[in-house]
């Protein structure tokens, strides 16, 4: 299936939740190159990833709004006129969901119907794409993970997260809000954050390793997980929104996995030097880590024709060397 992404986007209305994130920058720094009419919303809640320098300098067919979607009213404004909407903004933290429970719930499960009430009830038009989390599966019962796994979160973010997605798919079958969902698994690139390790491992170990200190692995290292290049997880949103094919589904990414001791190893290689540890798993991160996984996205490569293409040496190159030159906007 061969979709022509330029033209269908061109001079289309978009709107991106969440749009000062990590995931939500590059997608709108992709559509505006394609002359698309994009309008961001983000709360910039410190602790969620959302960055003014993500769209540094990109001023042209891009308006921000600092908003919170759990407003109604904003959302019910913003929604009406748009032929696309990419919903990013969320709790991600798997940990503050369990500190803060009700706060995620608000974010991503009240926020969320807000949003798709108002679609009902102002604008049918749009295409939804709903960012979820292979987080919702669990710990894997088989491996590779398929879109027929058992869904048995191991934290609240990813009940939540669980429900979003529902809401969607629901709103899509019964009030013909064309929407799908997107299961992504560990997303990395520029523009992430890297302060901690609130949006991914990934992240904090780069920062851990451009200022000369030591990658803590935990557990033995040997749990494997697959990551994807942000401009591939980019490509994957755009093709949701463009295809027909996609309305009320629900696809995996994923990509060839790696442990995460081999990963260690892998950004020390590309960084130059440093080092890594093994240590023991935090009381609080054992009960809701989920071991090894390795998602199968046959579904989105038959559909959509989409699969991972960036290999995973050249995106952590990419992503090492934008830091070193960005640092101090990051950390």
């Amino acid at each position: 299936m061969k979709i022509d992404l330029e033209n269908t986007f061109t001079r289309k209305r978009i709107l991106i939740t969440g749009g000062l994130g990590f995931i939500g920058s590059n997608l709108v720094l992709r559509l505006a190159s394609m002359d698309a009419q994009v309008v961001v919303v983000d709360s910039l809640i410190p602790a969620y990833g959302g960055n003014t320098f993500n769209l540094e300098g990109v001023t042209q067919n891009v308006h921000v709004n600092i908003a919170d979607i759990r407003d109604p009213h904003c959302i019910a404004y913003l929604v009406q006129g748009q032929d696309y909407i990419f919903n990013l903004a969320g709790q991600v933290s798997h940990l503050d969901s369990m500190e803060d429970p009700l706060t995620d719930l608000e974010i991503n499960c009240r926020a969320q119907l807000s949003l798709l009430e108002a679609c009902r009830r102002l604008n049918r038009r749009p295409k939804l794409v709903f960012a979820s989390t292979r987080q919702i599966y669990g710990r894997p019962q088989r491996l590779p993970v398929d879109e027929q796994h058992p869904i048995l979160p191991v934290d609240i973010n990813g009940i939540n997260k669980m429900a979003g997605e529902s809401y969607h798919l629901l709103y899509s079958r019964i009030h013909g809000v064309p929407a799908c969902s997107l299961r992504l698994t560990n997303t990395f690139g520029p523009r992430m954050r890297v302060k901690d390790a609130r949006q991914t491992f990934i992240g904090l170990w780069l920062c851990q390793l451009i200022q000369k200190e030591q990658i803590r692995v935990y557990g033995d290292g040997e749990q494997e997980r697959d990551l994807n290049f942000v401009d591939d997880v980019v490509d994957a949103f755009l093709l949701a929104a463009a295809s027909p094919e996609s309305t009320g589904q629900v696809f995996n990414l994923g990509a060839p996995s790696i442990s995460l001791k081999c990963l260690a190893e892998l950004m020390i290689e590309l960084n130059g030097g440093g080092s890594y540890t093994l240590v023991p798993f935090p009381d609080n991160r054992k009960p809701i880590d989920i071991g090894t996984y390795r998602g199968d996205y046959t579904k989105i490569r038959k559909t959509l024709g989409w699969e991972p293409s960036t290999p995973l040496s050249k995106g952590l190159l990419r992503t090492i060397e934008y830091y070193r030159h960005n640092a101090e906007r990051y950390w």
